[in-house]
């Protein structure tokens, strides 16, 4: 029987072509098929000056001139502050040693036993990279490293000619940040050992975001998470071309967070004295992720999800360790603060007070919780005794007026999740930004109200989820209703699922302006440090290049999950050999089967 779909078949698979495995993928990408080598000695300019002293230069006024303008090449140079030349310079060096360390060597990528075939010879008139000029053509503003959504120009054109002359340019650091990623993703080593080559001269791209806001919620309340793990993480995103590190620090049942105007916070609150972050951690981590392009920001949640405050503060909560829990929360051990008592505004004023000065020179940010509160909460409160939502919404409303007057004191913009404007009808301000997670129209109608809004739809960016359930249960009724015992939000968010969502499909022109990105969100039930790369990576790379490139090609077509799965697999390869621990999401046979293309995993319905 004749079938139509047999000739267009036959055209897409003829007109796939070996892989060159950028991603995200760049708005506007050509490419050649000449090899050119790459050297440690490459010369490298940024605005002109070199990035290499010569020993034999001359002295004098020029001297001291390129002397503070130079940016040497120097193995595992970290960035002493956050100038623009700090941070160009360690780019630099992160790029290239990259390439030089990471032994990508792509034979799991190329026809079984065929790498030699895809490999130059080595022996036969070697071409070599002679410059990398570097070139951004305006100044960074004082808030270049830690913007608000769409203040940062995260554009980039890369261009290597067949001659060996590479260009970057951009208009700020960050965007050559952006564009030093991509730099890498052209080079492989060679199987030898010894050279580092690209088979793709020419190359030439000119590329920006989709969204301003491309992001991961890391949730550290749950599960402790390493300094180490965090840092991991951020050096993904970053290879990723993600750029926010959400920290959900806090919930009922921890706090981790060592606050030194309240030192009993942590030292009651925390799974143990060595689970904790001190101001001097939380710092590092916002410095480390600002000098790679990644901005880390702060969430307390309240009024809910703060019953740990109880270990230290009884006399604040309500509801801490209640049981039947799902009477009073989501999960136990449950805890709100007392809407109606004047203690928990003199706290969170002493809190906050000490926390937000110290992270606001690192972040735009500051996020103020505010999901899943149980009005059932304050029927224990002896100041409310009431779960009448006409009762408790003016409560709740001079609650976030009170914490949202105090973000912004000290010049950071507030974020809260939306059941504060959607289930309790609270009034922010337009500065204020949305977290969206419930899906179905949350989205389109927190921007018909004018709401910025970040998504975070659990039905596809919820990486947590798919893992089972993590209480137990009785044998008998309980046993009988949840079995066999998945989590509330399963199955596993897949890849593919992931790559499918557009946060902005059917708004409005208007309304998709006030979508500034999502995040893929880590609740962390289930998921600890020797966990954690597989459940994110390469997962959250999908999330990242539908929010760089956006899931429409320049064609106005959904983007093909044929033609991501190698790519895809390639930069998963590439993670791997950093150092991070991202899962296998096919055979590996797929990658090798059809030289790289991965049609021979493709599902064809004839």
């Amino acid at each position: 029987m004749f079938s139509p779909l047999v000739p267009l078949l036959t055209v897409v698979l003829a007109t796939i072509s070996p892989v060159s495995a950028v991603w995200p993928t760049p708005q506007s990408y050509s490419k050649g098929s000449s090899v050119l080598y790459l050297h440690q000695n490459i010369e490298i300019t940024y605005n002109g000056a070199f990035v290499r002293w010569s020993p034999g230069s001359d002295t004098g006024e020029d001297f001291e001139r390129l002397t503070n303008q130079q940016l040497p090449y120097t193995y595992g140079y970290t960035a002493q502050g956050l100038s623009s030349k700090e941070i160009v310079q360690a780019a630099i060096s992160r790029a290239l040693g990259s390439i030089f360390d990471d032994k990508f060597v792509p034979w799991m990528l190329k026809r079984r036993g065929e790498l030699a075939k895809f490999e130059p010879d080595v022996y036969k008139g070697q071409k070599w990279l002679k410059t990398l000029q570097i070139v951004q053509t305006a100044e960074d503003k004082s808030s270049a490293f830690k913007p608000l959504a769409g203040e940062v120009d995260e554009s980039y054109n890369l261009t290597l000619s067949t001659e060996g002359e590479v260009k970057l340019t951009a208009v700020s650091a960050v965007g050559i940040l952006r564009g030093l990623e991509t730099f890498t993703q052209l080079f492989y080593q060679h199987s030898t050992g010894t050279f580092w080559y690209t088979p793709f001269a020419p190359v030439a791209i000119q590329d920006s975001p989709r969204f301003p806001h491309r992001g991961i919620l890391f949730d550290t309340a749950r599960h402790w998470f390493s300094i180490a793990d965090i840092k991991r993480t951020i050096d993904a995103m970053a290879f990723s071309k993600l750029n926010r590190l959400h920290v959900h620090v806090t919930d009922s049942q921890s706090w981790p967070l060592v606050v030194p105007a309240l030192p009993e916070l942590s030292e009651k609150g925390a799974y143990s004295p060595a689970q904790t972050y001190s101001p001097a951690d939380i710092e590092g981590l916002q410095r480390y992720g600002a000098v790679r392009g990644v901005q880390v920001y702060l969430e307390i949640d309240m009024p809910g999800h703060i019953g740990v405050v109880a270990e230290s503060h009884p006399e604040l909560i309500v509801a801490y360790d209640a049981q039947p829990y799902y009477w009073w929360c989501a999960q136990p051990p449950c805890g709100a603060f007392k809407l109606n008592n004047t203690a928990v505004d003199s706290f969170l004023e002493k809190l906050f007070d000490d926390v937000l000065p110290r992270v606001a020179p690192y972040s735009a940010y500051f996020h103020t919780g505010g999901d899943e509160l149980n009005a059932n909460d304050s029927m224990l409160d002896e100041g409310i005794r009431s779960n009448d939502t006409e009762v408790l919404q003016p409560l709740l409303q001079k609650f976030i007026d009170a914490q949202h007057a105090r973000v912004r004191k000290y010049g950071l913009t507030p974020m809260i999740w939306e059941e504060i404007p959607l289930h309790w009808n609270v009034t922010i301000g337009k500065d204020t930004v949305v977290q969206a997670w419930l899906g179905a129209d949350s989205v389109k109608t927190l921007t018909g109200m004018g709401h910025k809004v970040i998504d975070s739809n659990y039905n596809f960016w919820y990486l947590d989820c798919g893992r089972g359930q993590w209480l137990t249960f009785e044998n008998g009724e309980a046993w009988d209703e949840f079995f066999p015992f998945n989590d509330w939000c399963g199955p596993t968010k897949s890849w593919q699922l992931i790559y499918s969502y557009d946060p902005i499909a059917n708004l409005t022109e208007e309304e998709a302006r006030l979508v500034l990105g999502g995040e893929a969100a880590v609740w962390s039930e289930t998921i600890d440090g020797a966990t954690l790369d597989g459940i994110v990576w390469p997962r959250a790379s999908v999330l990242g290049e539908a929010l760089w490139s956006g899931r429409k090609d320049a064609a106005g077509q959904n983007r093909s999950q044929v033609e991501a799965a190698p790519r895809l697999a390639e930069f998963r390869e590439r993670l791997v050999a950093k150092g991070i621990g991202a899962a296998v999401f096919w055979q590996e046979w797929c990658g090798q089967a059809d030289g790289g293309n991965g049609t021979a995993c493709q599902h064809r319905v004839l």
